[in-house]
């Protein structure tokens, strides 16, 4: 059992789902304030997985999940990216037979196992009175389901695809945005010496704010995205075009890693294996784009095929340190949790709307969906974005349907 419990209770705290810039300065936040109110701040390691594989027994050694935290911990690890408590993508609701805790085995023989009763007896016995869960709509999704168990949650969304609903903006989603022009910027001058098509694929399983952000901001000519299924011979024909007329001969065009194109059934993936929300990985639609592309630019090039660049930004727009709204936004929203927390509310999401902080009903993370709204925001003839006034619309534009 945890000790040194704070004057006013303990607070615990975990990241999980896929890493981010920002997720530690949120970290930073939340135990800074909680200390200086009173609190003790109890740091849940690797998501989920750490508060299910608890040992409930006196001398047992818990270090691997769990640990105390200070400010100087949380100070030295706040300006860097990731998350220093590490995460996964376990959902404790449904655990596989061959991942549950070995000394849990003898009691969870299903195939498939609900550890939420160990979950909340942990939870017990570190002495947590609210928790913190800072993920997805995933890892937010179970942070649900232990509220409706009558658990305190106050949660703060992070994830790079900007798509946890009831927010107009998520931790991580800027930097994303930020190093994709970047390195469509980098990549613009190989496209460009050899006088190339360049297609880059971009996070985005379910809404493709990522590709449309950049492309908005002139990183692309254009940008496929999951909420519309393109045709591709249309694409490589806008390319073409876009081609001859840059000085430079070359075109861009962002590919979001949920888009799919007339005559597909299914996202692309490269494996069959689903993670233990039912999402298997997404890979290789911009590779199988930018094959098609070649073959199909010669139509539109007097029968001279086009070469093309293809390159999947991946872990790329994940790594190395946030920017400056990944590095101000976590603030905020730790200390809106804070807040809340030292009012006695609980079930609740912190979130940024109309530009305003701000926190909403935390079950809107599993009531809705956030996608781009293609009718206001994106032409579907073009295949990029487009807008009417850019007045009194939010930072991002594209808050979503």
């Amino acid at each position: 059992m945890a000790s040194g419990i704070g004057k006013k209770g303990t607070i615990g705290i975990l990241t999980g789902g896929g890493d981010v810039p920002g997720l530690n300065p949120a970290i930073r936040a939340v135990t800074i304030r909680a200390l200086r109110e009173g609190y003790q701040v109890i740091g849940l390691r690797k998501g989920w997985s750490g508060i299910t594989e608890i040992i409930r027994e006196k001398g047992a050694d818990n270090s691997e999940h769990y640990m105390i935290l200070s400010e100087q911990l949380v100070n030295k690890a706040g300006r860097t990216g990731g998350t220093f408590l590490h995460t996964s993508r376990v959902n404790p609701s449904r655990i596989k037979q061959e991942d549950v805790p070995l000394h849990l085995r003898s009691i969870y023989k299903k195939e498939v196992n609900d550890l939420t009763p160990e979950v909340l007896e942990n939870l017990s016995f570190l002495g947590i009175d609210y928790l913190i869960p800072i993920g997805g709509d995933d890892t937010l999704s179970y942070g649900v389901r232990l509220y409706q168990e009558g658990f305190k949650v106050i949660a703060i969304p992070k994830t790079m695809d900007n798509d946890v609903p009831g927010t107009d903006y998520c931790i991580g989603f800027s930097t994303c945005v930020t190093r994709t022009i970047n390195m469509t910027n980098t990549l613009r001058t190989s496209a460009g010496s050899h006088e190339r098509i360049l297609v880059m694929e971009v996070f985005g399983r379910y809404a493709g704010f990522t590709a449309m952000l950049p492309t908005m901001a002139g990183a692309a000519n254009r940008c496929v995205i999951p909420e519309h299924q393109f045709d591709v011979t249309k694409l490589t024909e806008l390319l073409v075009e876009d081609r001859i007329q840059n000085p430079s001969n070359y075109s861009v065009v962002l590919v979001s890693e949920g888009a799919t194109f007339q005559g597909m059934e299914e996202m692309m993936f490269k494996a069959g294996d689903k993670d233990a929300y039912g999402h298997a990985k997404l890979g290789g639609i911009g590779t199988a784009v930018a094959d098609i592309i070649k073959t199909k630019s010669a139509q539109f090039n007097n029968g001279i095929p086009i070469n093309v660049i293809s390159q999947h930004l991946g872990y790329l727009v994940r790594g190395g340190d946030p920017d400056a709204i990944d590095s101000i936004v976590p603030m905020a929203y730790g200390n809106l949790a804070l807040d809340l927390i030292l009012k006695g509310i609980h079930g609740r999401l912190v979130v940024l709307r109309n530009g305003r902080y701000d926190n909403a009903p935390l079950d809107v993370v599993t009531s809705s969906k956030k996608l781009v709204d293609v009718k206001k925001h994106y032409n579907t003839e073009r295949l990029r974005p487009h807008f009417k006034s850019f007045e009194f619309q939010p930072l991002f534009i594209m808050s979503g349907s």
